[in-house]
């Protein structure tokens, strides 16, 4: 008898199922240093190397490119342009065409892609690379959305207009009204490994990319589209990213294409991995805004109508602009309703890198130009800004429209910041800050609690579909595949105690193998928070077809009834007899049991008709709040975060050790972007901010001196969701509005909290002691 069939009869439950600490499955490798990423691949014989030579002029048409040093240079075998690309050369994933692998006639940004150089090793490449001449006929260029007529600028893509009663009408009628602009920086993705990709020829039409994507179906699409043949003439595989948030989604397009492209030229295996400097001025980074606002409300701080203009620094095509802009105005309400509203987006043209997507996917910057706007009212009326959120907080039975239409049916937010403001001691703490600042003429600190809402499904309703194959093999170990890709947020292990659930086995007899076009077709991005639900529901539904067929068999076999049929910790009950898990997947094999299964899972309720800009485009939504306490310096603008107080929602968690992970790491990544990161472009169009050296992420230093996690377990999910747990990839980002807050109510404490101090982010200490300076000029004023 096999291993498997010879486990512990008596066992009382499974090791590793579902609501269980589990660690990350490579969390072994990752501190050891032996998780394989595509750098780390044995090299195939005769593998050849690419780099990318970029533009060197920010907006301009190429009147002659020189590659003849180019191709004679040390170890080159080809260089590749625009014309080379065999089907065709464009990667747009919107299907614009706006977005060419290589540029060949037109440059729309400093340091776009113009040629590849493909050489025997990657050094010999880069030192070619730079021997290009190419003769530019220059043109004007704009980097900086400010400086430009928002409301007439060129667009990338189509706007939206989100519309809900007469805005203008309440505006003028409300008794109080306030207008303003808020900037909002952008953010560099900044993920530990690099894009990267490997393409490998085969025969006929045949490549095999290992491509680091969040989204290996198009990449797979991207390739075949770039070399004029079948899809399924590409397969394209990732068992792991060294991080992802949202910029691999589609910027490894490119890098798989132009190895694609080079391998089936030369017929040799060709890899690209750009430099960390060459990674950060050609790909495309979080979006930064301009936000135009003007709110009209009563005096006790209530929300009569509000008017947003959410303006976008796209770069030069339109990539996933349009979905990124539409889902800020999806969240400029957060968490709060309002009787009035109408909002407007601006995809902006700019000779910048195309931007794209990242964590949050727009819903952040929405939420941060609201966020403004209660603070604003806060001060305007002398109050907490705590109370006025919670006076503005949505409804539960009536006051419960969104901007889009969709009535929040699940919303637990009162409950949800009643007990943060409970357990972080809230109150106590706002009185002790207001005396300590009272006795402090130079440090000064500053509380905040934030709230948050976040639309959990793809706003393309097509890409909410998920498909899983499952094979249970004779000796009853598991092999599990499906479309989400692991970026070390733990959706692998997620899935395989989903798995390991529904069979009722330990879950290291689950094999959690590499993601695959070859193996789960037509798959989504793993992205929009939906990993979990999407991929978790469609492997517990090949899981479910494959025990169902066993208890048929067990049924038939032994003559018992089905409903006698159970599933015990790695046994199996047949009426009065239990059978180990192995030994009935032996039995049904030779009984000729078909042990493998396909499943498929695709998100109900969802729709949503941009033109009307009405419908219902998330299934649910995920509530989370932070509670944030900083000092800050008022001669020089630096601040601590002193502490950090978090309570978030997961449903019925799947792995609370994994949710917290994520929400500590969210919550740190969106302290960076609203207080550190920042994007600075000089007068020539160049990125400066290229390298870690000049792009600063937050340090485990810059971490809260107290950070406590709390994960809400008494909500489960409205919704049938896997398990009835809740998405937390995303949502955890914007709990740190708290951190940018509570670094508002710090600068204005200098004034005695008479005048908003209209801190723009990123907060840096610079602007931090200008916002500083200008709250006092005004005070004494």
């Amino acid at each position: 008898m096999n291993k498997h069939a010879t486990a512990d009869l008596k066992a009382t439950r499974i090791l590793g199922g579902v609501a269980t600490d589990q660690r990350h499955d490579s969390a072994h490798k990752h501190v050891t240093g032996t998780a394989i990423y595509i750098d780390d691949m044995p090299e195939p014989a005769g593998l050849l190397h690419a780099c990318l030579g970029l533009s060197t002029v920010a907006h301009g048409t190429i009147r002659s490119i020189d590659l003849s040093a180019v191709r004679a240079a040390p170890g080159v075998i080809d260089v590749l342009t625009g014309h080379d690309m065999p089907g065709s050369n464009d990667i747009s994933p919107t299907g614009r065409a706006d977005e060419p692998v290589l540029a060949t006639d037109t440059v729309h940004f400093f340091g776009q892609p113009l040629f590849a150089v493909i050489a025997e090793s990657r050094e010999q490449a880069r030192r070619a690379c730079r021997l290009a001449k190419i003769d530019y006929d220059e043109k004007p260029f704009v980097t900086d959305i400010w400086d430009i007529d928002r409301r007439a600028g060129k667009l990338v893509t189509d706007p939206l207009t989100l519309k809900r009663g007469d805005a203008a009408a309440a505006i003028e009628t409300a008794p109080r009204r306030i207008k303003g602009t808020m900037r909002l920086g952008g953010q560099d993705h900044f993920y530990l490994e690099g894009q990267i990709a490997l393409a490998v020829p085969g025969e006929d039409t045949d490549v095999t990319v290992f491509s680091s994507t969040q989204h290996p179906s198009e990449v797979q699409h991207m390739v075949a589209h770039v070399l004029g043949v079948p899809s399924h003439a590409v397969t394209v595989e990732i068992r792991r990213m060294g991080g992802g948030f949202g910029g691999k989604e589609t910027q490894g397009n490119q890098f798989a294409a132009i190895a694609a492209a080079a391998a089936k030229r030369l017929g040799r295996a060709v890899k690209i991995r750009p430099d960390r400097d060459d990674d950060m001025a050609a790909t495309g980074k979080r979006h930064d805004f301009v936000i135009d606002y003007e709110v009209g409300f009563d005096d006790e701080g209530t929300i009569l109508g509000v008017d947003y203009f959410y303006a976008a620094r796209c770069g030069f095509s339109s990539d996933l602009s349009g979905p990124v802009t539409d889902r800020a105005l999806f969240h400029c309400d957060n968490t709060y309703y309002y009787p009035a509203v109408r909002a407007q987006s601006a995809p902006l043209y700019t000779n910048t890198v195309s931007n794209t997507a990242f964590r949050g996917f727009g819903g952040p910057q929405g939420m941060i130009g609201c966020e403004r706007v209660v603070d604003e009212i806060a001060f305007a009326l002398g109050k907490d800004p705590l109370e006025i959120r919670r006076k503005n907080f949505y409804g539960t039975s009536d006051r419960n429209v969104t901007p889009y239409h969709q009535t929040v049916e699940d919303n637990i937010i009162h409950r949800l910041v009643d007990e943060l403001e409970k357990s972080a001691d809230y109150q106590a703490r706002r009185r002790a800050i207001a005396d300590f600042n009272a006795g402090s003429p130079v440090i000064k600190r500053g509380l905040a609690l934030t709230p948050l809402k976040f639309g959990i499904s793809f706003t393309a309703t097509h890409f909410n579909q998920a498909g899983a194959l499952v094979h249970v093999y004779a000796d009853g170990s598991v092999h599990l595949n499906h479309g989400g890709t692991e970026m070390g947020q733990g959706l692998y292990v997620k899935i395989a105690q989903i798995v390991a659930e529904e069979f009722q086995i330990d879950i290291d007899h689950v094999k959690i193998t590499a993601t695959t076009t070859g193996k789960v077709p037509n798959t989504s991005a793993t992205a929009a928070s939906s990993g979990s639900d999407l991929n978790g529901m469609a492997a517990q539904a090949a899981a479910r077809t494959i025990r169902d067929r066993l208890c048929d068999f067990a049924a038939e076999k032994y003559g018992v009834p089905r409903e006698q049929i159970e599933f015990l910790p790695n046994r199996v009950r047949v009426g009065n007899q239990e059978i180990a898990f192995g030994e009935l997947t032996q039995q049904a094999y030779m009984a000729r049991v078909q042990l493998s299964a396909t499943g498929f899972y695709k998100t109900p309720k969802v729709r949503w008709d941009r033109d009307k800009g009405e419908g219902h485009p998330f299934y649910y939504f995920a509530y989370g709040a932070a509670c944030a306490e900083v000092s800050i310096d008022t001669l020089t603008g630096e601040y601590v975060v002193e502490r950090a107080d978090i309570l978030h929602e997961t449903g019925r968690s799947l792995n609370r050790a994994i949710d917290i992970g994520q929400i500590e790491g969210g919550f740190i990544q969106g302290m960076g972007w609203l207080t550190t990161e920042e994007l600075v472009w000089d007068d020539k169009g160049r990125l400066r901010t290229h390298a870690p050296s000049t792009y600063k992420i937050p340090l485990a230093s810059d971490r809260p001196k107290v950070f406590n996690v709390t994960l809400a377990d008494w909500p489960e999910a409205h919704e049938p969701t896997v398990h009835r747990s809740k998405a937390v990839g995303e949502p955890p980002f914007m709990l740190a509005m708290s951190v940018f807050h509570a670094l508002s109510d710090a600068v204005a404490s200098v004034g005695e909290h008479t005048v908003c101090p209209r801190l723009d982010a990123p907060a840096t200490p610079e602007r931090v002691l200008m916002a500083v300076e200008r709250v006092r000029a005004q005070t004494a004023a």
